[in-house]
């Protein structure tokens, strides 16, 4: 129970604190302590009933307790962890405002399209950012397409479409990651630009502080192989991850 319990600790901060609200959120829909109806998200309820709570469940809700979910929360840990021992690496802080910014967007983004749970669109925002800031990351798709990091989230896409899923989850997620790096990443880089996200300090005080008690390795780029073949089937949601989609290990690494 120590063992599990340090492991547990060792997580990231940002990613341990949202997986756990994910994984917590899907017990207590198994275990029928709420339902589904009181997390999904609908603008009427939350102007006129007040219902605030739901602006929150609607990124925490993945579906019934199955492979879909199982294999939908390993693939939001993963590039979620990555993204967090990676670029944001000792600023924790400034990830948690990644995710205020990337929520808010979504939510005003779902005023105008049908979508009741934006957990995988989430997903899809991390995925968009770690692949933009891991531009020489070799990928593998099912063992046959090979390709650069940044053509992660277009082959998520693309998958879904194939399936016949829609595709506007994808296209969210992947419209928020954008600004979200152009605004971090690229405006600030220009002749004139400047750094327009600003962290508060209240952040740097809740989540900073809690580096020194993690010994965070060094993100690299490395092998994740899901050992399956077939693709995430998100069940009670709008898309589809591939789970089957992961880094592939450096030149100079062994290939799971």
């Amino acid at each position: 129970m120590a063992t599990l319990r340090r492991t547990y600790l060792e997580i990231p901060v940002v990613t341990r604190l949202y997986t756990t609200a994910c994984v917590m959120t899907t017990i207590a829909v198994h275990l029928e302590l709420v339902s589904p109806l009181q997390l999904y998200f609908h603008p009427s309820l939350i102007i006129k009933r007040l219902q605030l709570w739901r602006l929150a469940t609607t990124f925490l809700y993945f579906g019934t307790v199955g492979f879909s979910f199982f294999f939908n929360m390993v693939f939001t840990y993963r590039y979620c962890r990555m993204l967090e021992e990676g670029s944001f690496r000792g600023r924790s802080s400034d990830f948690v405002m990644m995710f205020i910014f990337g929520g808010i967007v979504m939510i005003i983004f779902a005023f105008f399209v049908n979508l009741l749970f934006l957990g995988q669109a989430f997903t899809i925002m991390l995925v968009y950012v770690w692949s933009r800031r891991n531009t020489f990351v070799r990928m593998n798709f099912f063992g046959l397409l090979n390709f650069q990091a940044p053509y992660l989230p277009w082959v998520l896409l693309c998958f879904s479409m194939i399936l016949g899923n829609t595709v506007w989850v994808d296209l969210m997620g992947m419209a928020v990651g954008h600004i979200y790096y152009f605004l971090e990443d690229v405006f600030p880089a220009q002749p004139n630009g400047s750094k327009l996200l600003k962290t508060p300090n209240l952040l740097r005080i809740l989540f900073d502080e809690h580096l020194s008690e993690n010994n965070i390795p060094v993100e690299r780029p490395g092998g994740f192989t899901w050992g399956l073949r077939s693709s995430i089937n998100r069940g009670n949601q709008q898309n589809t991850l591939a789970a089957t989609i992961a880094p592939a290990q450096a030149e100079n690494e062994l290939h799971h």
